[in-house]
This record gives C-alpha cells, structure tokens and sequence, in this order.
C-alpha cells in the first residue's frame, strides 16, 4: 500500500510541475518581453503589474471555435497537440530535482529522454501534413529538416556528458559532477542548449512557424484549445530543456547555502530566462543559415567536445 501511494504522490507532483510552471514560464515571457521592447499592453491586464495577462489568454483560446478544415485528415490533425505535449510530460518523470527526488531514476535515462523528446517533434509534423494548407505543409517540412538536423548535435553534446560521468543515469551524471566540468563542459553546454532551442523552434529559430513567411506553419490551422495545447507543449518543453541543461551541465541540485531542490529551480529558471532572451534579442534566421549552424557549427564542435572528453578521460586513467 505505501509503494502505490508514493507512485500516486510522485505522480502528482510531477503532473503539477507541468501544469504549473510552463504557465509560470509564460508569464514570465510576458512581463520579460514587455521591459526589454518596452510593450505596455501585457502590464495592463488585472490591474497590478498585468498579473491576469496569462488568464486573459487562457479565456481567449477558450472561447475560440474548434475548426477541422474540410480538406485535413481528421484523426491526425486532432492527434497532433497530443503527440507534441504528451512526450515532455514523460520526460519529466525522470529528471531529478534533488537527491532521491525524481519521478523514475532510470539507469538509461539520458538515452529514454533523448528518444522521447524526438517523439514531441512529430506532432509538427503531423499537424503540417494533417492541415491540407500548403503553408502547413511546408511548415511540417520546415520541421522535419530541423529534427533532421539539430538531432545529431543534441545527441552528441549529451555524449559527452554521459562518457565524463561514466553512466547514463541523469541522477548519476550529477552525482559524478564536479565543479571544473563547467569549462571541461562548456562548448557541449552551448551545442546542446542550441540545438534543443531548434528543437523547440524558439526563435531564432522558428522558421517553421515564421509569421511573416507562412502564417503560423503548421499550426495555422488550428484554433481554440488544440492551438493553445500546441503553445504550451512550447512553455513545457522551455521547461524540459532548462532542466535537462542545468543536469547535465550545471550540476543540478549541487550550490552553497541553500537546499538542492531550490538550487536546481534557480539554475533552471535561469536558463530559462537565457531562452526568453535569446527571442527578444536576435532575429529570425533563414533556412540556409539554420542548415549551415548545425551542420558546420554544432555538429563539429560536438565532436570536438567529444574528442577532449575522451583524451581528458583517458589522461586521468
């Protein structure tokens, strides 16, 4: 009886965490993006500071008609939201927050969390094929060949991270973590931080939903809820990706003073603001330059990161 009711608690707490903080991430790239390009409309609603920006919203999709075009595959086009959000909720069953506070620890888990965020890319792609909208279409392949792409130096950069620790346990890697692996570590911290913002098509690295270009790209059209689920499978997966950065490459729960836990939220709300950063400061890049950073930039300096892992790891026997 006590084993099912810590699965249930852990459960639970894991299904807030991700009902909770991409909405808290969210609202943060409200206010953020409304003091760096000096917008006042997300300061205004509910009085204080905009603190009902995020609910306005949330009424807004409500109230929205759910719409199937005529000409879309039906059952793929409502499969797609679910495809793009459900596999972060799994990948947040086994990430650690603190010592022994994790969902599932996993002896494979850098290798089950790198295949299963992939899966979340595919609802892109569904929903651009599903669509029957040209410009859907040539989102999803915008999509596509960002998967194609930035997979490889994701994977690698991890690599590195799992050769220096010698296990791909996510609880192990920050166990074996020291404090000299921040430089040992930093041009693969940089690979997998990148190439997880293509993953996500964050700008500037959004080609495949370049309003400018082809409206919303796969998502355009969708409305109501299945939109919105479309806009936090986004929120979650800053979230995942801000996790798994400060776990691999920013010791986790390891800081001075203050308990794990809140060492790891700190890191990861940091690098979550890097991501929000990154949005407001540089513009969108052209489908060339996205295929020449990750094939000329990312995927050799992974491989370098890779080299002076295992020379370091065999220098010190």
């Amino acid at each position: 009886m006590g084993e099912v009711l810590d699965i249930v608690l852990r459960f639970v707490v894991i299904l807030l965490v991700f009902l909770l903080l991409p909405l808290i991430v969210g609202q943060t790239e409200h206010k953020v993006m409304a003091h760096m390009q000096s917008r006042l409309g997300p300061m205004y609603a509910g009085g204080f500071h905009g603190w009902a920006q995020l609910i306005a919203d949330g009424v807004k999709f409500a109230q929205k008609e759910d719409v199937i075009p005529a000409a879309a595959d039906r059952r793929v086009f409502q499969l797609a939201p679910g495809v793009a959000l459900v596999p972060y909720l799994l990948v947040l069953i086994v990430i650690p927050i603190g010592p022994g506070l994790v969902g599932v620890d996993l002896d494979l888990g850098l290798f089950y969390v790198l295949a299963v965020m992939g899966i979340g890319v595919l609802g892109s792609i569904m929903a651009g094929w599903a669509s029957g909208n040209k410009y859907s279409v040539l989102g999803g392949m915008r999509s596509a060949a960002q998967l194609m792409s930035y997979e490889l130096p994701l994977v690698l950069s991890a690599s590195s991270v799992a050769m220096a620790a010698g296990t791909l346990s996510l609880s192990g890697i920050v166990e074996a973590w020291q404090w000299w692996w921040l430089p040992w570590q930093a041009i693969g911290a940089v690979v997998f931080f990148l190439a997880g913002l293509a993953e996500l098509r964050r700008p500037p690295f959004d080609m495949p939903i370049a309003e400018s270009e082809i409206i919303m790209g796969p998502m355009t059209e969708y409305t109501g809820m299945r939109f919105a689920l479309f806009m936090l499978s986004e929120y979650v997966g800053i979230v995942v990706l801000s996790f798994l950065t400060t776990v691999l490459f920013l010791g986790g729960w390891y800081g001075p003073l203050l308990p794990g836990v809140v060492w790891t939220f700190l890191k990861a709300f940091a690098v979550a603001f890097v991501v929000i950063w990154l949005r407001v400061s540089f513009p969108r890049l052209r489908e060339d330059q996205l295929q020449r950073l990750a094939w000329v930039g990312l995927v050799p300096l992974a491989l370098l990161q890779l080299a002076i892992t295992g020379v370091i790891k065999v220098l010190a026997g």
